[in-house]
């Protein structure tokens, strides 16, 4: 179990533990999930735009 906790220490380093249901994300998880969030924001950015559009 040790061994385990290591490993998971050397590959997330402080994240390792998190606790309180956090998940432990790598630098590539973690920009992926930033990235993924504005195209999200931007595409509903555009929504309202086209619905404004079709009212003028």
């Amino acid at each position: 179990m040790l061994y385990k906790w290591k490993k998971e220490f050397e590959e997330f380093g402080t994240g390792s533990f998190p606790g309180n249901g956090k998940m432990k994300l790598t630098f590539e998880q973690e920009k992926i999930r930033e990235l993924e969030t504005k195209v999200k924001d931007a595409e509903l950015e555009r929504d309202i735009l086209k619905k404004a559009i079709c009212i003028f």
